[in-house]
């Protein structure tokens, strides 16, 4: 009878791990990626970005898999172009959880992602994009940010840091939302109880593949839940200092294909 594959599923984050910091996937990170599929392992995108932000890489990719979208709040289809899950943030519960931030650290700006695989991502008056390349449709009001289910709040301070602003968020909004820090200026609010891990852990599951086969790569402490239910974790040489100490290994940066190196090594 065959050995089982000792790492049958690829976790990957996007940004920071496995897009280069000009937000495309290497050649060499593509190769890797086939080996390991030719070896028999699947891979898992496991991101915060919603569905329709990762539309075009994903076809790019020619990628038809499981992804874990919004921090785990949503588990789309590559393949069918569907959307199977999906798990709303009770609006009234975040409008509130940001008076309490704002009681506690002052304004702060924000943004939402919507619900639905064509939901929009919208930003109130002096939110600033983390990442340009994404789009956003910008509202005159923050009332105006609830006029749909939202699965997500984006929020940014005019002079915290994001761990500062997270360490404030968490002690502030209590469990109304789960509370992450997912890259530089991208502090947020999921549905209580909704990350990454819980994400990874369903779609699992779904493909069979039980969390010590699992080797994931992440580079923020919004990836520490999706590490918790992995049997390898590995933080990228730019990781944050939090998730590289809980990670077994770390890898080179995001711009030097770490994601690659240890790929061709595993499924060399």
């Amino acid at each position: 009878m065959p050995t089982p594959l000792a790492h049958a599923l690829v976790a990957t984050d996007l940004d920071g791990t496995l897009l280069r910091p000009d937000d495309t996937v290497s050649a060499r990170s593509r190769t890797a990626l086939g080996r390991a599929a030719a070896a028999g392992a699947r891979h898992l995108i496991v991101t915060g970005r919603p569905v329709p932000g990762i539309r075009a890489l994903l076809a790019d990719l020619a990628y038809t898999g499981l992804v874990v979208c919004g921090q785990g709040a949503q588990l789309y289809d590559a393949g069918a172009g569907r959307l199977l899950r999906s798990t709303t943030l009770d609006r009234e519960a975040a409008d509130t959880a940001l008076g309490k931030i704002e009681a506690e650290a002052g304004a702060v700006f924000a943004a939402v992602d919507q619900d639905g695989a064509d939901g929009v991502t919208l930003i109130e008056t002096g939110y600033r994009m983390p990442n340009p390349t994404l789009p956003a449709q910008r509202v005159d009001s923050r009332d105006a940010l609830w006029a749909k289910p939202v699965i997500k709040v984006l929020v940014r301070h005019p002079e915290l840091g994001d761990d500062a602003l997270a360490a404030v968020a968490r002690g502030a909004v209590g469990d109304l939302a789960t509370v992450t820090m997912a890259g530089p200026g991208t502090v947020e609010l999921a549905p209580y109880g909704v990350d990454k891990g819980t994400g990874l852990t369903t779609a699992g599951e779904l493909l069979g593949v039980g969390a010590e086969r699992i080797v994931a790569f992440g580079d923020m402490p919004n990836d520490l839940p999706m590490f918790a239910g992995s049997g390898l974790r590995v933080a990228m040489g730019n990781a944050h200092p939090e998730l590289r100490a809980a990670a077994d290994e770390v890898t080179l940066t995001n711009a030097e294909d770490g994601v690659a190196v240890v790929l061709e090594r595993l499924y060399g």
